[in-house]
């Protein structure tokens, strides 16, 4: 398999895919890949970090490079060190463990390549890994990513080098869903709800529910009264529609247990802690999921006042349910309690005329 082979479940990302081959042959210490899920960013960063690990290890019969292609394609590699954020932020606990792994040597091989995602919500623990990115320990590589440059980003993205991964263009998802056997109509469904993200687009085109679960949240605002109550009974039914949405992604993630579990015994060794973070990120993709439906909920009931105004509707109450749906969709990236935030934005919609 060639280079440009491995990053061959990288979709759509062909400027970044050549750019990372190119690297392969120079590496340099970091590498910030800018791009929101969806976009591709870790597939590309198990790919190159598969590469960079294997053909430090290669001898000549591509055995060692097709097993850290393997590895490292489901973050089993020794060598490859993925930090996972723990809450909502990147603690200081862990970016002292991050310091504290990088001044080690690698457990195989001469290099050992460090894995950060969700970088952009880094806060107050960047100044703390900034020196161990810019002056890593000879054999140490960062691949960090990050859904966007925020301030606090700001300082270590230029420490590194930068690889853009821009959404995906609808027509690149649908193509995409289309060859994977998606048919055309739910494939058309679901492109307009994905928002260039093709990993959630996937989970969508398996979802059964995802017509009738955008229907419900579109509605709400026509069932509201302006009681607290009315708008408890609303919320709690709108996040009941959740309930089955993390299904389609158990297929996934059982198919990376299996291949786990198939180089544990190609190994002839156990890995229980490859094992054990491989779970805590099923359970972080899992709540990523909910998190990103409750948005697509969230977005529907914009476009119901959107659409209240192609009827004649009120603009100003559109412009104001807009920013209402906006400020929830901003807190939950820090605040997850998801219920009582949607009870107190139902509360607070404008009412649709005719209610």
């Amino acid at each position: 398999m060639s280079g440009a082979d491995a990053f061959a479940d990288v979709v759509g990302q062909e400027a970044a895919v050549a750019f990372l081959n190119a690297a392969l042959d120079a590496p340099v210490h970091a590498y910030l890949f800018l791009g929101r899920s969806g976009s591709g960013t870790r597939r590309a960063a198990r790919a190159f970090a598969g590469e960079l690990l294997g053909r430090r290890s290669d001898d000549g019969s591509g055995a060692p490079l097709e097993r850290s292609r393997r590895l490292a394609a489901s973050e089993a590699h020794p060598s490859l060190f993925v930090y996972e954020r723990e809450g909502p932020s990147i603690s200081a606990d862990q970016a002292r463990e991050i310091v504290r792994r990088a001044s080690l040597a690698p457990p195989e091989g001469d290099l050992q390549v460090f894995l950060l995602p969700d970088f952009h919500l880094v806060r107050d623990a960047g100044p703390m890994l900034l020196k161990a990115i810019e002056e890593p320990h000879a054999g140490t590589i960062f691949l960090i990513l990050a859904d966007e440059l925020t301030p606090e980003l700001v300082t270590i993205a230029s420490r590194c080098v930068t690889v853009e991964f821009p959404p995906l263009a609808p027509s690149v998802v649908d193509a995409q869903l289309r060859a994977e056997g998606v048919a055309a109509d739910v494939a058309a469904v679901v492109v307009g709800s994905a928002g260039g993200d093709l990993e959630r687009a996937r989970l969508l085109a398996h979802d059964p529910q995802v017509v009738e679960r955008r229907r419900t949240w579109y509605d709400a605002p026509g069932r509201l009264d302006g009681s607290g109550h009315t708008a408890m009974l609303v919320a709690d039914e709108l996040l009941g529609t959740l309930a089955d949405v993390v299904e389609p992604i158990h297929a996934v993630q059982e198919a990376e247990l299996e291949e786990l579990v198939a180089a544990e015994e190609a190994l002839a060794e156990q890995r229980p802690a490859e094992r054990k973070r491989m779970l805590e990120r099923h359970k972080r993709e899992e709540r990523r999921v909910r998190t990103d439906e409750l948005r697509a909920g969230l977005a529907a009931i914009t476009d119901r006042y959107r659409d209240a105004v192609d009827a004649g509707g009120s603009v100003d109450d559109f412009t104001e349910a807009a920013a209402l749906v906006q400020d929830l969709c901003d807190a939950l990236v820090f605040n997850p309690r998801e219920q009582l935030q949607l009870q107190a934005l139902l509360l607070r919609l404008p009412a649709l005329g005719g209610r």
